[in-house]
């Protein structure tokens, strides 16, 4: 029934929504033998309403692949917004940016190669980036995913919003300790239990889990 409910969402209200562009490098990416790793259509049409909602104009992206929540982010920005995109690979990048540049949205992106830690960084040693973004989205390696938050923080203005995906792991965070998982499973679902629990503890955000996709975690900087 969850299955025929959400195929009915994405069918109804989401793929006739999608520009031809986003569709078009979605559906090049399909292909791609770590198609596993692209966001849904219907969280990036999440990430375009927050971000319009949010009137967001500065933001940041950690964990590109081939960009196609990047490219959802850079058309939902004003002409004038920017995205600065931090991936280790520019070898997936370049998979999705003749997409991006067919949609005019290239004036848009800052990306960068290479660790996301040394990036948010780099960044923080600026102080005029403290604060100075409206919205992050994460979706890169997920051991890292309580240091980013510590780092987004700084970066993201009061109010501004974070968004991590994954914080489901296909589910495995509810299982029963005993359930029997691949080790790769066994440690992310691990280390995303104790990024949920820590989040709903973190008294410095607003927090809402949502079971779009594999699980997204909205927050929103209160302090």
């Amino acid at each position: 029934m969850h299955c025929t409910r959400m195929q009915y969402v994405i069918d109804t209200s989401v793929l006739p929504r999608e520009p031809d562009c986003m569709r078009d490098l979605r559906l090049v990416t399909d292909k791609h033998e770590q198609f596993f790793m692209q966001s849904s259509p219907d969280e990036a049409r999440l990430l375009q309403m927050l971000i319009k909602l949010t009137g967001a104009r500065r933001t940041l992206e950690v964990g590109v692949f081939t960009g196609y929540s990047l490219l959802a982010t850079a058309l939902a920005l004003p002409d004038d917004g920017k995205v600065i995109a931090v991936d280790v690979s520019r070898e997936y990048y370049d998979i999705g940016r003749p997409f991006i540049e067919k949609a005019g949205m290239a004036h848009k992106i800052d990306f960068r190669e290479g660790p996301a830690l040394e990036h948010l960084d780099a960044l923080l040693a600026d102080d005029a980036n403290h604060g100075a973004f409206d919205f992050a989205f994460v979706d890169a390696d997920k051991p890292n995913y309580v240091r980013y938050h510590e780092q987004l923080l700084r970066l993201v203005r009061i109010g501004g919003i974070i968004v991590y995906d994954n914080t489901l792991w296909c589910g495995t965070v509810a299982l029963p300790p005993d359930a029997p998982l691949s080790e790769l499973d066994r440690l992310t679902s691990a280390v995303m239990r104790d990024l949920n629990a820590m989040l709903a503890a973190d008294e410095r955000v607003d927090v809402c889990q949502l079971t779009i996709a594999d699980g997204v975690t909205i927050c929103r900087r209160l302090v």
